[in-house]
């Protein structure tokens, strides 16, 4: 199965590797790095990705959307939103990390499903898309094709729960034991939720 990574300028560096490191270590698992301009593409904090210009999304493929600074301009770019939701319908599964959700809710596609997003920027990913079932206290929410993912760190929780559901417990805690990594089991337990007042 192919992974689809899709970049932008100013995306959360953490937000992409975070779960890639997981998700690469998944039998069949390909990775691809992708953005709408198959340019070279910078993170918020100046790491930089050489991509390949996605047009359509294979058939059986996971896309993995990313948050960060620069979503904040891309929900008002409607030739990216529209572009987004050709490739979410032609998903079999779709992730988003952090802010990465509001992207997802701008197209429209997660309008009566429930959804999580960073809880620092909770009330601004709800402006986005009132039609989405925002949950407040979710580490990562799954609901059909779609994961979404609290803020940042949360993404490898969530690629974890990912790929416990599809591939197995066994191998999620093998790689969560192989990176030394405190996997968060449960996706209802969110402690961030009540710093930030939820």
């Amino acid at each position: 199965m192919n992974l689809f990574c899709l970049l932008f300028d100013d995306y959360e560096t953490l937000d992409l590797m975070g779960p890639v490191e997981f998700l690469a270590r998944a039998p069949g698992i390909n990775l691809n790095f992708v953005s709408f301009n198959g340019k070279a593409i910078k993170s918020k904090q100046g790491f930089e990705i050489k991509t390949k210009k996605l047009v359509t999304l294979p058939k059986n493929s996971i896309l993995l959307v990313p948050g960060g600074q620069g979503t904040r301009i891309l929900v008002k770019d409607n030739e990216f939103i529209s572009h987004l939701k050709e490739c979410v319908l032609a998903s079999n599964f779709c992730l988003s990390v952090c802010t990465g959700s509001a992207l997802l809710a701008r197209t429209g596609v997660l309008d009566g499903l429930k959804a999580t997003s960073n809880k620092k920027s909770f009330e601004w990913v709800k402006q986005c898309r009132d039609a989405v079932k925002w949950q407040s206290h979710a580490r990562w929410v799954k609901d059909g094709k779609f994961y979404t993912a609290s803020g940042v760190a949360a993404g490898m929780d969530m690629a974890l729960g990912f790929i416990s559901d599809h591939f197995g417990k066994e191998l999620a805690q093998n790689i969560a034991n192989e990176t030394e990594y405190n996997w968060q089991k449960s996706a209802k337990i969110d402690k961030f939720a009540k710093i930030y007042g939820y």
